[in-house]
């Protein structure tokens, strides 16, 4: 089975499982405890290949699935039943108690809250090309709403409506050329 995405469990065990059964790389959260280093590798991986995020039917795995989600929009979601995730003893429920084709079949069957990938936009990158914090910051960000099709906004909203909008980095900086070469010829 080939997963081009990263696949986020939640610890050692839950990876050597998954590997066995896809051969998928994987990030552990090492529990509900989720660090920020952590997190900032997940959204490294969302940004670079896309992310899984598959955790145990139970309380810890649902509040990880949110505490990413909530940080990081748009990753996917893979679930196995709690039947597929009990122990044989009967004791503990967790990924890494699935058999090879339970996780296969979960991990083939992914759900994505949006199929739209949020991309953030960088606050710098808002201020470096003079749209917040200037002094014809206002002008410019009412060309740039025109260009881009997104209504008038003022500065405190520009970074929110772009994402909304799910306008991409690389379309905002295209946007922002056109900007700059505009104002190259009024002042020529």
């Amino acid at each position: 089975m080939n997963i081009e995405e990263v696949v986020v469990v939640e610890g050692k065990s839950d990876t050597v499982a998954v590997k066995r059964a896809t051969g998928a790389d994987t990030i552990e959260t090492n529990g509900s405890a989720i660090s920020d280093k952590t997190i900032e590798r997940i959204r490294h991986a969302q940004r670079t290949r896309g992310v899984i995020v598959f955790t145990d039917p139970d309380f810890p795995g649902r509040r990880i699935r949110a505490i990413i989600e909530e940080q990081i929009p748009d990753v996917k979601h893979a679930f196995l039943p709690k039947k597929e995730t009990i122990a044989k003893n009967g004791r503990g429920v967790g990924i890494e108690h699935a058999n090879d084709e339970a996780i296969r079949q979960a991990l083939a069957s992914v759900y994505t809250v949006s199929e739209h990938t949020i991309e953030e936009i960088p606050m710098a990158t808002l201020l470096e090309a003079r749209l917040i914090g200037h002094t014809d910051s206002r002008k410019r960000r009412e060309r740039l709403s025109e260009l881009l099709h997104i209504g008038q906004v003022n500065g405190k909203g520009l970074k929110k409506r772009l994402e909304m909008f799910r306008i991409s980095v690389t379309k905002l900086n295209e946007a922002i050329q056109v900007l700059d070469e505009e104002e190259m010829k009024t002042d020529v």
